[in-house]
């Protein structure tokens, strides 16, 4: 198979000046006849192709008053949709940045991969590189003003330093991660992310020699240089979610996924426990012992706490002499040596001394190992986890005339801090104790069953009764669907049905069923998810709920989408309304009245008569042909997009039914909502594809919600003011 096979290949158009491309694509807002190529993205696969074209298009067209314009989109490959274009200064190294990722995109099902570094993509990104290192690559591209690369900061968790060239000196500048998440030089503008704040000093120097006019970008084939915590961050997160939240098995995988841009924040302030340099109960005078056995090398080391809290002692040999160095906290809880540089954590400190003394009597070189220390690294100090849930996430209240889900006003401002889905009462099955699974049957003794007077919701079904449910160990909040004693049989069947599709799954982003009772009535009792449905939880709140909350929803139902996928379940019903919140960091998916499970050798159901069935979120197979599958969900899972990110709009807005048809036999689709992000549309738009079979599978759309979803994770949805630069004298 060729490399290319999959690829819109580059496409270069020599332009005259005022030309315009010949493509649907917005122009460039510049044409003159000094350009030169800057690449946006890059991918490993790609990156020699992209080069040789960039290079011949370049030499090409700069001989005349030319402008190249080239577009590439990778349809094979994990990293994102990018765009070059050419032109001088006003136009700079940046533009039409996109992290939109492709169908099929990212890695294996299921893998638990760690949140990218946002400049990942970056071509001139060199990672976690040295202030000399950084100066040797601008040597070795020439030194033009206005060359710059970007590298991770050794000293500010989540930082950068910009390295700039003018008048053939070397400016390193600090941009710290602030508090809101957003990127900022010392003094200057805020921006979402590196690549964001990048472009804008491309334009505008504001306080720097001069603005940023040519990446210095890495050689072919070189990868940015990961970091100390890069390399440990996949252990300690599962380290972590599995102490904290004792999950083992799938539940484990699934937090892993769906939380691991929250859990690694937690988990970076304590990552130098794991280094062999460190001994968590060494005193002084073990510590002198430790390192004059063995070598004497100068700048061998090593770290241990010391009894006054938060401080550390830096043990270090020179000249066949220990010396000793007090590590204190200051009160923004940054680590320094007494009037030596400050840094976020422990292993930035240690890390940017092996390259510096800064204060020290030499820098450090060899650790000493902590030999009592087990093979299998013991995982970390589990640091105070912010979470918010209490009983009061479980507590039901009067809730709406349509489900049995409250009105979910109370729940964005009752949650401000972040929680997450392992802390809730409804994360696990209630059954993944092994003494409850004794007891696991489809119907329950209605002895166990307490329901309460209070009617939650009522339906042509019946009403939905708030009640608990006395297991053998624990009591469970429930919602019990109640069947009216003159419902048809054939609706008891079609109840009797959903309980025995609904037995049959157990996802934490699926709610789930505790058991069918028969009784006074016919009783589904189901897991309580109080918060609301999704989109009226949206409703009028643009200003209170961030993008990335937003993302984090999706990807969870997608999450829980492509379990049905895979085990051959088709939902029929996916939509806003029955995306049901636990609370704002968490969403289930419900109401599997229409759910059907497929045959072993089945790839879509046929229904065979049309009934009450809600056209605007159903796929053209659907309404045309009265086939479903999981694609058919898929174009679903594209209309619940686009209510979750129009923030609670009703989609096709006063079409009816046969309007909508006719509307997407047109090939038209619905426009991108004001709020959602451009990359989000186009994942929408792949929902939307006419023919099912080309639409992507939900494997490939959790992947690709999940590449966004962490893209997004540690970014502000509001920027702080703008200021002046300040430059670094030693990062």
């Amino acid at each position: 198979m060729s490399p290319w096979e999959g690829e819109e290949r580059a496409v270069l158009f020599p332009l005259s000046p005022g030309d315009q491309p010949p493509t649907a694509t917005a122009p460039c807002p510049h044409s003159g006849t000094d350009a030169a190529p800057f690449p946006v993205f890059t991918t490993r696969k790609s990156v020699e192709f992209q080069r040789n074209q960039l290079l011949r298009a370049h030499q090409a067209f700069r001989r005349g008053s030319l402008l190249a314009w080239a577009s590439v989109r990778l349809l094979a490959y994990p990293e994102p949709a990018f765009c070059w274009r050419w032109g001088p200064e006003t136009c700079g190294p940046f533009a039409s940045i996109s992290t939109a990722h492709p169908q099929g995109s990212g890695r294996g099902a299921g893998a638990a991969a760690a949140m990218p570094d946002p400049a990942a993509h970056l071509p001139f990104f060199y990672g976690s590189i040295s202030r000399a290192e950084a100066e040797e690559h601008l040597k070795l591209a020439g030194m033009a003003d206005g060359l710059f690369l970007l590298r991770q900061c050794l000293r500010s968790l989540g930082g950068y330093v910009l390295s700039l060239v003018h008048n053939v000196r070397f400016h390193h500048f600090p941009i710290e991660r602030q508090l809101n998440g957003t990127y900022a030089i010392a003094g200057g503008k805020a921006h979402c992310g590196p690549a964001e704040l990048c472009e804008f000093y491309s334009r505008d120097p504001d306080g720097l020699p001069c603005n940023l006019r040519k990446p210095c970008n890495r050689p072919s084939g070189l990868e940015p240089q990961p970091g100390v915590f890069d390399c440990l961050r996949d252990a300690m997160v599962r380290d972590y979610v599995r102490q904290t939240w004792k999950l083992e098995g799938e539940a484990l995988e699934q937090a892993i996924i769906s939380q691991a841009p929250q859990v690694e924040k937690l988990i970076a302030t304590t990552a130098h426990e794991r280094m062999p340099w460190y001994h968590s109960s060494l005193t002084r005078e073990e510590a002198e012992r430790k390192l004059y056995s063995g070598s004497q090398t100068d700048g061998k080391f090593l770290l241990r706490p010391r009894k006054e809290q938060g401080t550390y002692a830096l043990s270090l040999i020179y000249g066949k002499t220990v010396y000793h160095y007090l590590i204190s906290q200051d009160k923004a809880g940054k680590y320094c040596i007494p009037e030596g540089t400050k840094f976020d954590t422990l292993w930035q400190l240690v890390e940017y001394l092996k390259l510096k003394a800064d204060g020290l009597i030499y820098c450090l070189k060899d650790a000493c190992p902590n030999t009592n220390a087990s093979s299998e690294a013991a995982a970390p100090t589990l640091p105070a986890h912010p979470s918010t849930f209490t009983q009061a996430h479980r507590r039901i209240d009067t809730l709406n005339s349509d489900g049995y889900t409250p009105e979910p006003a109370r729940l964005a401002s009752s949650e401000k801090a972040q929680s997450m889905p392992m802390d809730t009462s409804v994360y696990e099955s209630p059954y993944s104790d092994p003494e409850e699974l004794k007891d696991k049957k489809l119907f329950l003794k209605r002895e166990n069953l307490l329901m309460a007077d209070i009617e939650l919701g009522c339906g042509n079904f019946g009403s939905v009764r708030q009640g608990v449910y006395r297991m053998r160990k624990k009591q469970i909040d429930v919602a019990i669907k109640v069947l009216k004693h003159s419902t048809e049989k054939t609706d008891k069947d079609e109840m009797m049905r959903e309980a025995q599709i609904m037995h049959q799954l157990d996802n934490p982003y699926i709610v789930r069923l505790i058991g069918v009772c028969q009784a006074e009535a016919l009783m589904l009792v189901m897991e309580m998810a109080g918060g609301g449905p999704l989109h009226k939880f949206l409703l009028g709140k643009k200003e209170e709920i961030p993008i990335s909350n937003v993302a984090e929803l999706l990807h969870q139902v997608s999450m829980g989408m492509k379990y049905l996928e895979e085990k051959n379940f088709v939902h029929r019903d996916l939509a806003a309304r029955n995306v049901l919140l636990v609370n704002r960091h968490y969403a289930k998916i419900s109401d599997f009245g229409l759910s059907k499970a497929l045959g072993a050798d089945d790839s879509y159901y046929t229904a065979r008569s049309a009934g009450k069935w809600p056209l605007k979120w159903y796929a053209p197979e659907c309404f045309n042909f009265r086939k479903f599958s999981s694609r058919s969900d898929v174009w679903s899972y594209g209309v619940t997009m686009w209510e979750a990110f129009s923030y609670g709009q009703k989609p096709y807005k006063k079409m009816k039914g046969p309007e909508v048809i006719a509307f997407i036999e047109q090939g038209k689709r619905m426009e991108c909502p004001l709020e959602c992000p451009p990359e989000m549309y186009t994942l929408m738009k792949d929902c939307w594809i006419y023919k099912w079979e080309d639409r992507p599978d939900f494997q490939a759309v959790e992947q690709r919600m999940r590449a966004y979803y962490y893209s997004v994770a540690s970014k502000a949805e509001d920027l702080p003011g703008c200021g002046k630069g300040v430059e670094a004298s030693s990062v």
